[in-house]
């Protein structure tokens, strides 16, 4: 979707449906049902009848094609695939990826993390070369000290090391 149609559709529905979404400095809130899961890090949602990619912040999965990469998508899936959601995304109009996905991280009605679940559950990496977090960091350790999912396997390999 074009950012600049996205943009403007968020304006004109705040203006009708006050609350649909905040903006601020800092970051962009979009409530959203998500309708697709594409692998372990990355879903589609529904903003109003507009489709958007979401990747999800501060993680990186297996790809599909590799150990854990099935899992890992089931998990996403049993997480979120059907619910509604708040995603929130650095910066004021949202941060991109060079694949046009708005990367975000995203939660449930309860308040629950699922970029964080991911991790905690071990079908994620705390995707280190683009996030500094100390939670992700400590999450990803719980996982690993406890062989949760794919730290079960003392071979694991990097999805970063994957793609090479």
């Amino acid at each position: 979707m074009n950012k600049g149609l996205l943009l403007l559709l968020m304006l004109i529905s705040n203006a009708v449906l006050p609350g649909t979404f905040q903006a601020n400095l800092n970051a962009l809130t979009l409530k959203m049902k998500i309708i697709g899961v594409k692998d372990g890090d990355t879903v589609e949602g529904l903003y109003y009848q507009f489709p958007i990619n979401i990747r999800l912040q501060h993680i990186d999965a297996p790809e599909k094609k590799q150990a854990f990469g099935t899992k890992s998508k089931e998990k996403l899936s049993e997480l979120c695939f059907g619910k509604n959601v708040t995603i929130i995304s650095s910066g004021k109009n949202g941060s991109y990826d060079s694949r046009g996905r708005l990367i975000a991280e995203v939660f449930l009605e309860d308040g629950t993390n699922v970029n964080k679940e991911m991790v905690k559950s071990g079908l994620a990496w705390h995707y280190k070369k683009y996030s500094s977090s100390n939670e992700y960091e400590r999450l990803e350790e719980f996982a690993k000290t406890r062989r949760l999912g794919l730290w079960s396997d003392s071979n694991a390999v990097s999805p970063w090391s994957f793609r090479r």
